[in-house]
């Protein structure tokens, strides 16, 4: 395996990053999952475009434009000879010293990872998952934007470990208002009447790539697709639930908190955004190789 990092490629066993370096120390950094598949890498400018949005929000300077990241990133694939996997990028600080002050850090440091995931099992996709809702509350706007896709995930991890150890796939995560807001590793939707409801952004959901598309699918479906505040009481009464993430892609949750969401099994809705997204991933991307 190959890994990049400042403009190097490297075997794994050699590929290291400073004690010093403050997305260790401090989790000062970004990141973003990125999948590709067919030899093209899928929704690649959204990504990068994200990954700079986040750079801007906590002042990070990556050294590197638009276009360098991106064919960096290709670049990685091509050194693993790979068609099918996943990209994990991330920029963090860079090398400092034991303080906070992230200006006594002269340059960030960029690695990227190309490899596989496997997050859920496939009869997940076929049964659906069970989530369970956290007492972990996400992080406020006013506390570190949600927008914002940090190496600051000790919250997430946090609800995560909630979830695994109640038996289930996956957490749901409230805001301090006790709204709706995220999975702790994906966007949720539900299905009621005929359209798609799933949180706003405000709530402290992540504007995540996946999201986007499910937005795109229902228009050219023309099913109504709403962004209203959500409480539990919204999911457990629902007609179908469905998570989007990067990783998970889009995936079907059939209980909350033990409740059978509409009649506890994937729906017509869900089956179907599936579809059209497994057709997009496919055929469409940036490729990898001339």
């Amino acid at each position: 395996m190959k890994i990049y990092i400042d403009g190097e490629f490297l075997d794994k066993e050699h590929a290291k990053i400073s004690v010093f370096d403050h997305g260790l120390l401090y989790g000062d950094g970004i990141f973003e999952g990125i999948r590709f598949y067919n030899g093209r890498v899928f929704r690649l400018d959204e990504h990068i475009d994200r990954l700079f949005h986040s750079a801007r929000a906590i002042a990070l300077d990556i050294g590197m434009d638009k276009a360098a990241v991106a064919e960096a990133t290709l670049e990685t694939i091509r050194q693993n000879k790979l068609r099918d996997g996943y990209i994990r990028l991330v920029v963090t600080r860079g090398i400092g010293d034991l303080g906070l002050n992230p200006y006594l850090c002269p340059k960030a440091t960029v690695f990227i990872i190309a490899s596989a995931i496997t997050l859920y099992p496939a009869e997940k996709y076929e049964k659906g998952l069970e989530i369970v809702t956290c007492a972990t509350r996400r992080i406020a706007h006013g506390a570190l934007s949600p927008m914002v896709k940090s190496l600051n995930y000790l919250n997430n991890v946090l609800a995560k470990i909630e979830a695994l150890q109640a038996g289930a796939g996956e957490g749901l995560m409230l805001n301090e208002q006790g709204l709706v807001s995220e999975c702790t590793g994906d966007n949720i939707f539900i299905v009621k009447n005929g359209a798609i409801h799933t949180p706003p952004i405000a709530s402290g959901a992540l504007a995540g790539v996946t999201r986007a598309i499910v937005f795109e699918m229902a228009a050219e479906f023309g099913i109504p697709i709403h962004e209203p505040m959500m409480t539990r009481y919204d999911i457990y009464t629902a007609d179908e639930c469905f998570l989007t993430g990067t990783a998970a892609e889009v995936i079907p949750a059939v209980k909350l908190d033990t409740r059978p969401i509409g009649d506890g099994r994937p729906g017509p809705v869900t089956a179907r955004l599936m579809g059209r997204f497994h057709e997009l991933t496919a055929t469409t991307g940036t490729p990898i190789y001339p």
